[in-house]
């Protein structure tokens, strides 16, 4: 997911075929419309029925064109407009100042990323097309989850429950976030299912955190009641002098037996 900068050239809804299609047929452009669709299971009609009722909920004003791509070609955007070289599931560009309210700006959608994220949530290609169609048209708005303080988190969730939609990209992040840190807590070898679910009973730790506290307000009272530890050394004075008292005590006693052995066999020596 990112936010690009420029335009790209689209219709209101376009599609790329499969690669498998487009290579059968010879040239992209030789693949019809209606089987492009067909292969990816998708609607070009309930797309941009939802599409208008997001950009509505999102109010966004103006013509949003979206390109419904492989990650070939989001990978090429997004290596021309962001730098980076890589595939990603969704790209936003917004539109110029000069044509606000006129056109609204530019989606790019990755259907091989977006085929695989839907897999991955367990539900089917249609839902995470229109999850990553709200990011998108978000991110069209002005809104941006790596500069803001939650606000986008804040009013994508509000949105995705009126729109009846799973979890979104920026929820996503912060659960795999959260699993990560809690999977490196864990010894090796302890599931995945184990780590998620610590990660979801406790995301920022507090357990861990609680404990550690508490350990050090003891150690910080301890510290205050005997700052000079004038107690632990006074007890371990104490305990040496006594072990040395009872030593030389024993000493004694065996000189005073040995005395009177010695007094006694001088008094038995007759002449």
């Amino acid at each position: 997911m990112g936010c690009g900068c420029g335009s790209i050239r689209a219709r209101m809804m376009t599609l790329e075929p499969p690669r498998t299609l487009s290579g059968k047929a010879g040239k992209i452009g030789q693949v019809p419309d209606a089987e492009a669709w067909r292969a990816w299971g998708l609607s070009r009609s309930g797309l941009s029925r939802f599409l208008r009722l997001a950009q509505a909920e999102v109010g966004l004003k103006g013509e949003v064109d979206v390109l419904l791509a492989g990650d070939r070609t989001l990978r090429r955007l997004n290596r021309e407009y962001r730098g980076q070289d890589k595939a990603t599931d969704v790209l936003s560009f917004p539109a110029a100042g000069e044509l606000a309210g006129v056109h609204g700006g530019d989606l790019a959608i990755s259907l091989d990323t977006a085929k695989r994220q839907a897999e991955e949530q367990g539900h089917s290609l249609r839902v995470e097309v229109r999850v990553l169609l709200l990011h998108g048209l978000l991110h069209l708005s002005g809104m941006d989850h790596e500069t803001d303080l939650g606000e986008m988190a804040e009013r994508e969730s509000g949105l995705r429950a009126r729109l009846r939609l799973p979890n979104g990209l920026i929820e996503r992040a912060s659960v795999e976030g959260a699993t990560a840190k809690a999977r490196s807590r864990f010894p090796e070898g302890m599931t995945e299912r184990k780590a998620r679910a610590r990660a979801e009973s406790d995301p920022c730790g507090m357990t861990t955190k609680t404990a550690t506290a508490t350990a050090k307000a003891r150690a910080k009272a301890r510290a205050k009641a005997d700052p000079c530890g004038v107690t632990t050394k006074t007890a371990t004075a104490k305990a040496t002098a006594t072990a040395a008292a009872r030593a030389f005590d024993a000493k004694g006693a065996k000189f005073k037996r040995e005395g009177r052995d010695v007094k006694q066999r001088r008094g038995g020596v007759r002449a």
